[in-house]
């Protein structure tokens, strides 16, 4: 397929600056695959979907505030540095981005806050990329504080075009975030709340986590026709063993198993075996799936409306059926859908 195929016009005022009051009240559009009809619903109805026996593979990766405002030495000038991941913890080496990126060479030191936290740069990788040090006199412990303090909830401001607010370190962040090292939550599990889980848990549907930490590359443009060219950014992935049995045991059992967002689908679909259920592993996967593709896994997805030429759409049209999805997506516009990170939800099935 061609990037072009997933281009078209979203009206400013359909992405959402802000989460619904309630996650669990967002609109839920429901798109059949076999029939081609779509409901429109609020997200708890998704219950109704589901039964005994069916499992939800949620992403547990916890969101961690990555922008960060330090001053560059002498000049004093403010620079923005959005941490990406860290490359050796023994070091303190991170792998950033930088904004503005003109004024940062090697070896400029910047300085955070009133704080002990200095970095200094010691590699160029990309036009706004950068390798930092940061030079801090405490324990592991005490620096990750540090940096919890000083950062910012990484909101997506190209989108989100307003202030990060107090209330968004809680929102945007997932009811089931337990590992740490995501730039970016994995937003279809945003609509879940506790009540919720537990109606599920009663109907005897059971949850289960996988982990993929988002990077930003996830987000990244994509700037070649051919989609096939495209090369997506590697992130760190976990399946434990009792999510690998609960799935494989719906599969046997010809019961649902639920994706919770792209990053949860692209993650089982990158560890299969010759037969193809789910193995436990853990590593990289830089899995980029576009139209036409076999899903071996999930035979359901929840997931956000996300951006024109996003990759998060492409893998949603490749679950849904690029037709369908793109028609759905007229419908979205019409109906005034919201889209991106605190926007609606879609259940394909």
């Amino acid at each position: 397929m061609k990037l072009s195929d997933f281009k078209f016009e979203i009206p400013k005022k359909l992405i959402s600056l802000y989460p619904p009051e309630n996650r669990d009240e967002s609109r839920l559009m429901v798109v059949h695959r076999a029939t081609g009809e779509i409901e429109h619903k609020v997200f708890k109805d998704i219950i109704e979907y589901f039964d005994e026996g069916d499992v939800f593979v949620t992403n547990n990766t916890k969101v961690f505030p990555a922008r960060l405002y330090g001053n560059k030495e002498k000049t004093g000038a403010k620079i923005e540095v959005f941490l990406l991941r860290e490359l050796n913890q023994d070091l303190r080496l991170w792998d950033v981005l930088v904004d503005p990126a003109r004024k940062i060479r090697v070896g400029n030191k910047l300085y955070f806050g009133d704080s002990d936290l200095v970095a200094e740069v010691i590699d160029n990788t990309t036009s706004r990329g950068r390798t930092i040090r940061f030079l801090f006199d405490g324990t592991d412990e005490e620096f990750y504080k540090t940096i919890d303090t000083l950062g910012e909830t990484p909101l997506l401001k190209e989108y989100i075009e307003r202030d990060v607010e107090a209330a968004d370190r809680e929102r945007y962040q997932t009811i089931f975030a337990e590992h740490v090292g995501a730039v970016a939550a994995p937003t279809a599990g945003l609509h879940f709340t506790k009540h919720l889980l537990k109606r599920l848990e009663i109907k005897g549907v059971e949850v289960s986590p996988i982990t993929l930490h988002i990077g930003l590359g996830t987000f990244r443009q994509v700037d070649v026709e051919d989609l096939t060219k495209h090369k997506m950014d590697s992130e760190n992935y976990d399946i434990p063993q009792q999510t690998v049995n609960l799935v494989n045991a719906a599969l046997d059992n010809k019961k649902r198993v639920v994706a919770v967002g792209t990053t949860s689908l692209k993650t089982i679909e990158s560890s299969v075996t010759a037969n193809g259920r789910l193995k436990a592993s853990r590593g990289w996967t830089d899995k980029f799936i576009i139209p036409p593709y076999e899903f071996k896994i999930a035979n359901a997805l929840v997931t956000n409306f996300h951006l024109p030429e996003s990759t998060l759409l492409m893998t949603a049209a490749a679950f849904g059926g690029y037709d369908l999805i793109m028609k759905a997506y007229k419908t979205a516009i019409k109906e005034n859908y919201k889209f991106f990170s605190y926007g609606d939800a879609m259940l394909i099935l």
